[in-house]
């Protein structure tokens, strides 16, 4: 199975993943490592939960110390879970791959663990998973060449054949008299020039050396086309054989929500709003998550009106505004009932203080933002957000200091972290503390100097000098 990025993953595990990520920059490494294990078995391909995981492993570890007398322990623990997982990898290695984070949870540095998740990662085809044990391990023994081939290997099908090629190089000259590690050489360097060049078109008859000198941009996009037309053919005959299910199953209403979701892809929103309803007929009312995606298909029914005016018509501006400003009240509106049918539903209150904000309701949104800061996966962005309420009320001090509690509780440098950094530079700025700005923005500028005009200012700064 291929591997996922967070994108590709359902929404209420990419919530459940950002819960986890979260709970390790509060420090809550037990928390984030029981969320984050419970969205990989269920999405076990989910590359960057398996990292986050990882990290909040060794986080743990790291916390509880790894004296002489818990080595011991916890490698005297793992033998037992490692001859079950070497069991289970035999028919099932999402079983064995399950059993390998166990042991790594208990024992971050355990070989067993980390020798048993990259042989079942591997008969997985989860190649970039494979890897993170493989290079652990062959950090530990460099000279092991059969964990080298393994790790070499894995690089090749993870698409990594520079590091590949390194790797069996260096085992073919401590190992000249191999012949099938100079096969396996020759085939990874011949894998690569077909990549790079194209030829591998060529091979099958498929292709032609015209092919090859075309405009690279120009296939790129032709390649995507192509697979959106093959997207959508695969979610018309989903769509079909769910509909035809419902006819025999006409109260499943995950078969419904399903039939809602595939419309919703095809951008049919009137088709998707009508399951959505049916589900609603049914049940007498709508849950918070049934009505959040019947409020978010009917923004994108906005959106989509939005998108097919005639941008050269003479009424083009009036008849924009007039349904920005629909979408726009329907969305503060709809969010409003939400919070009132739902009180204690914090994130709720966030997404409702971000519609006031945008309305330019900023008294509305601090009420919200201060109730949604309780949450603890929505405290930072609360935050954040409230101390930008501060500073467009010209409370200048208090957009400062909310600001900088935010940043004291953002332990990762992220996106987030640069964004609540950028924002008290822009605060300091209006309060005249030139200086300390520029701290914040030199703190941006360290990291990404692409980041909104912290090259500017930065440069502006030492050019005054």
């Amino acid at each position: 199975m291929p591997e996922k990025t967070l994108s590709q993953i359902p929404r209420p595990l990419r919530e459940q993943y950002e819960k986890g990520k979260a709970a390790l920059d509060r420090r809550n490494y037990d928390y984030a490592i029981t969320i984050l294990s419970a969205v990989l078995e269920q999405e076990p391909a989910f590359f960057d939960c398996r990292q986050l995981l990882r990290i909040s492993q060794h986080k743990k570890a790291e916390g509880r110390g790894r004296g002489f007398f818990k080595k011991m322990m916890s490698g005297a623990s793992s033998s037992p879970m490692f001859t079950k997982g070497q069991f289970a990898l035999r028919n099932d290695p999402l079983e064995a791959l399950k059993i390998a984070e166990q042991i790594l949870s208990s024992d971050p540095h355990s070989n067993q663990g980390h020798k048993l998740l990259a042989d079942a990662a591997l008969a997985a085809e989860l190649p970039k998973t494979a890897i993170l044990s493989l290079e652990i391990l062959a950090k530990k023994s460099p000279k092991d060449q059969d964990l080298q081939r393994e790790l070499g290997r894995g690089y090749s099908q993870a698409g990594q054949v520079d590091k590949a090629e390194k790797i069996f190089a260096e085992l073919v000259r401590l190992n000249p008299g191999d012949a099938k590690l100079v096969e396996e050489l020759k085939d990874m360097s011949a894998r690569k020039t077909l990549a790079e060049g194209g030829y591998d078109a060529l091979a099958d008859g498929k292709g032609s050396y015209r092919d090859i000198l075309k405009d690279k941009d120009q296939a790129v996009a032709l390649e995507q086309e192509n697979r959106q037309h093959k997207d959508m053919d695969v979610t018309r005959r989903l769509l079909d054989e769910k509909e035809a299910q419902l006819v025999n199953e006409p109260k499943n209403l995950k078969l419904l929500r399903n039939i809602a979701e595939l419309h919703t892809e095809r951008k049919d929103y009137d088709r998707a709003l009508q399951a959505y309803q049916r589900i609603v007929a049914t049940e007498g009312e709508a849950d918070a998550g049934l009505q959040k995606a019947i409020a978010d298909v009917t923004v994108r029914k906005f959106d989509q009106a939005l998108a097919g005016l005639d941008a050269a018509a003479p009424d083009y501006a009036a008849q924009s505004a007039r349904i920005k400003a629909e979408r726009d009240n329907y969305m503060l509106t709809e969010c409003k009932e939400r919070s009132e049918k739902y009180p204690s539903d914090l994130f709720i209150r966030f997404e409702l203080g971000q519609l006031y904000f945008q309305a330019g309701k900023i008294s509305e949104a601090i009420q919200e933002f201060q109730k949604a800061q309780n949450n603890p996966n929505k405290r930072i962005p609360s935050l954040h957000c409230l101390g930008q309420c501060f500073a467009r009320r010209n409370m200048n001090d208090l957009a400062a200091k909310t600001l900088e509690k935010a940043l004291a509780e953002k332990l990762v440098f992220d996106e987030e972290k640069m964004e609540i950094t950028y924002s008290l530079g822009m605060v300091l700025e209006k309060m005249g503390k030139k200086g300390e700005a520029i701290e914040q923005y030199k703190i941006i500028y360290e990291v990404d100097v692409g980041f909104k005009d912290v090259a500017k200012k930065v440069d502006a700064f030492y050019a005054g000098q």
